[in-house]
């Protein structure tokens, strides 16, 4: 088991670090582009607003949530929720941020494939979340004494498999809205070429920390199956 720590502590460390790097290279791409105030002097809200209103969505409300980079679109209760310091800021920043989450919104009033799939997975993956690493290590050390061992280990890479299919599932859902969100605020003229050059590129280091979760968490299932693999040879 000594081996099996040491392992997962080295992929948890590397990618943990990976993602702090890329986590602090959004911040501050994010604090540099809300300096670039938008001519049109619209804030995330009444930007959010709009882009529901030209997309003919009108069930969906946009409200503040507190905090940094805690934006995001509840499709449960049907509204946008942009953080404090975009839901009132009139920068290209809080535009793109504000635009992303509603781009959530118009894939789910037009029944966007990947983001329904998303849907369906999150009761497992929260399941998943809680129980595959107990699964797995507790499954581990049972084979050393008895044959169910292997099941439940098995079971805990299943379960882990499925939160890996919904980190990677996660990726279209995340680069399709912001796809979504930059071709309106262009279409629109809701930028100029400065603003939306930075739009763009606050949107490209988000979409990063949704890559590197789920390579990390890719990695880490891989080193899961193999250590199961190997254990039940043994």
């Amino acid at each position: 088991m000594f081996g099996f720590d040491i392992g997962y502590v080295v992929i948890a460390g590397v990618f943990g670090l990976v993602s702090m790097l890329v986590s602090g290279r959004l911040k501050s791409k994010f604090k540099k582009y809300s300096k670039v105030h938008l001519r049109n002097g619209m804030s995330g809200a009444e930007i959010a607003e709009k882009m529901l209103a030209d997309h003919g969505i009108r069930d969906v409300k946009v409200i503040s949530t507190p905090g940094m980079l805690t934006d995001h679109y509840n499709p449960m209760n049907k509204t946008v929720n942009l953080s404090e310091g975009v839901y009132s800021q009139r920068n290209a920043a809080a535009a793109a941020v504000a635009a992303h989450e509603v781009g959530h919104a118009v894939q789910h009033a037009t029944s966007y494939q990947w983001l329904q799939m998303r849907s369906k997975l999150v009761p497992v993956v929260s399941m998943g979340s809680k129980f595959s690493m107990w699964a797995i290590f507790g499954g581990l050390m049972l084979m050393q004494t008895t044959a169910i061992g292997g099941t439940i280990a098995w079971a805990g890479v299943g379960l882990y498999g499925l939160a890996t299919l919904f980190s990677f599932i996660t990726l279209p859902v995340e680069y399709d809205a912001s796809n979504r969100a930059l071709a309106w605020l262009k279409n629109k003229n809701m930028v100029s070429q400065e603003e939306y050059a930075g739009s763009e590129d606050a949107l490209k280091w988000a979409a990063r920390t949704y890559v590197v979760a789920a390579i990390g968490s890719l990695a880490t299932l891989i080193y899961f199956a193999m250590r199961v693999a190997g254990a039940s040879r043994d």
